[in-house]
């Protein structure tokens, strides 16, 4: 039976662009309440759509809320989570920081993992482009599908909000407008280990090689992940989809496209991953392509963390979010 009873929350880092959608989708909760929001540079300014103002994040009674989700840089973030679970408050890291399980947080990606996630104190936070990557993969590991002797060819573009909010001359309005670039080529993106560790977790711990390339879109928000997956002889999309809609069917926030393909238009604003598949022609050995569209704001950051809060809470996992 679902909790019915009320939490109250700070958001550590309130105003990037991560921490602006938390507050927004907290605004919107029915059980979860939005008690403090911290900002170093906007301290004494109102809370948008809120009665707060806010503060510094030392100023924060840690020990007075239920949940503390984090959502500072990579390098930061993750010693406030700690912080904060030493004060008696849950925490939710939304950084990079405890995604290979640093002080004993368990890994959020509910539709692979959610008995983990369900009643946990420290959870960390997907990284958006690890999340479509691993939905759209991880039940072709498990049902066999996947070829994991050639690697996995995986081609991501973000909107340049997934770079977060910051003064870099390569994210101002001149240099992105009207322009396309991939960047941390190589597998070099700071994401491939956290792509890595999930695609082993769902091989058994043996892995499945892959090749990712992230592109920078001139776009304010969405991801677009295009995978081209080798596949066993014989291997049809019909046979991915049935695998994908085996794995999904029952869940709120994966679509499983049986036609068409999903675009950044179909999923921005909602928590969301749209799954497609296209069979490849006229190549052998063979692959098919699979594709994932979604919100990197929401199911790729802060709608995630409130799907981790509701299960960590005994909400229903559907509570605030919009599907």
């Amino acid at each position: 039976m679902a909790n019915t009873s009320s939490i109250r929350a700070a958001v550590i880092g309130a105003t990037g662009y991560t921490g602006q959608e938390l507050v927004a989708l907290l605004r919107r909760h029915s059980r979860i309440v939005l008690a403090y929001a911290t900002s170093e540079g906007e301290a004494g300014r109102p809370v948008p759509g809120t009665s707060l103002c806010y503060i510094p994040a030392d100023d924060v009674p840690l020990s007075d809320v239920d949940v503390v989700f984090t959502c500072l840089p990579t390098g930061a973030s993750g010693a406030w989570a700690l912080r904060a679970r030493e004060a008696g408050a849950r925490a939710i890291d939304l950084s990079a920081d405890l995604r290979e399980g640093q002080g004993g947080a368990v890994y959020g990606l509910p539709e692979l993992w959610r008995d983990e996630v369900a009643g946990q104190p420290l959870v960390a936070n997907p990284g958006c482009y690890p999340t479509g990557v691993l939905l759209g993969l991880a039940p072709l590991i498990r049902s066999g599908l996947l070829d994991s002797t050639r690697p996995v060819m995986v081609n991501a573009a973000s909107g340049v909000t997934g770079a977060g909010r910051s003064a870099k001359r390569e994210l101002l309005f001149g240099d992105v407008a009207e322009d396309f670039r991939a960047y941390g080529v190589g597998n070099t993106h700071r994401h491939v280990p956290e792509i890595a560790q999930g695609l082993a977790r769902a091989n058994s711990g043996h892995g499945a090689p892959f090749v990712f390339t992230p592109h920078l879109l001139p776009v304010r928000r969405g991801i677009l992940e295009t995978m081209y997956v080798p596949v066993a002889a014989g291997v049809k999309r019909s046979q991915v989809l049935d695998a994908l809609n085996a794995a999904y069917d029952a869940e709120p926030f994966v679509d499983v496209w049986r036609e068409g393909l999903p675009a950044l238009r179909d999923v921005v604003g909602r928590n969301v991953v749209a799954l497609g598949v296209a069979d490849v022609e006229r190549v052998e050995p063979p692959m098919v392509l699979v594709l994932a569209a979604f919100d990197n704001l929401v199911k790729g950051a802060a709608g995630q963390a409130v799907q981790n809060a509701n299960l960590m809470f005994g909400f229903d996992e559907t509570e605030g979010l919009p599907a």
